[in-house]
């Protein structure tokens, strides 16, 4: 069993912004796989699909993206799902918007979502793929994060959640060492 998981900020405020981006990849791939996300479980929306007899949950903690731990937790208990089996997709200010990097350990890089996923799950041990935002080195990163991609970053926002199918596809059927391989490229 895979838990893949899309960090967001519950609300229609929220939606579109630079911080939702994980909830805007887990509803592409809910899309892609007919998967209906409407269970509710310990704060979160979910839902399931079988990839080679083998179940996926794609879920979305539905508590603000700096609390999102203690919903993973909840489900990785219930569940019983491994740490190595979870998959966490979320924005990093640090790589370019139409880039991504997967990595399947390391510290938060800031991001207060993945500090309290660290907290509840107790490791840092974690498989992560980040979806590129910049910061075009604003101060303001709560403003920043919580605003919209323009017209221009749209495009390759766009590009991206047109790969997510094959990317997810690739991360239950390869090694994590060939998909970072694959897929961690050079920034544009």
């Amino acid at each position: 069993m895979k838990l893949i998981v899309g960090l967001g900020n519950p609300g229609k405020e929220y939606e579109k912004t630079r911080h939702n981006i994980g909830f805007v990849m887990i509803d592409a791939l809910a899309k892609h796989n007919s998967v209906n996300l409407s269970k509710e479980k310990f704060n979160g929306i979910y839902g399931e699909y079988l990839h080679n007899n083998e179940k996926i949950i794609l879920l979305k903690p539905c508590k603000f993206i700096n609390l999102s731990g203690e919903v993973i937790k909840k489900f990785v208990d219930y569940f019983k799902i491994d740490i190595e089996d979870i998959l966490i997709i979320c924005d990093d200010l640090n790589i370019n918007v139409g880039n991504i990097k997967l990595k399947c350990t390391g510290t938060s890089g800031g991001h207060n979502g993945l500090k309290n996923i660290e907290m509840h799950l107790g490791t840092k041990n974690y498989k992560r793929l980040k979806i590129g935002i910049s910061h075009n080195n604003l101060n303001d990163v709560r403003d920043y994060v919580l605003g919209k991609f323009d017209q221009k970053d749209c495009k390759q926002i766009e590009s991206i959640i047109n790969q997510i199918p094959l990317i997810i596809k690739d991360y239950l059927e390869l090694s994590f060492d060939v998909l970072m391989n694959k897929y961690n490229k050079k920034q544009k």
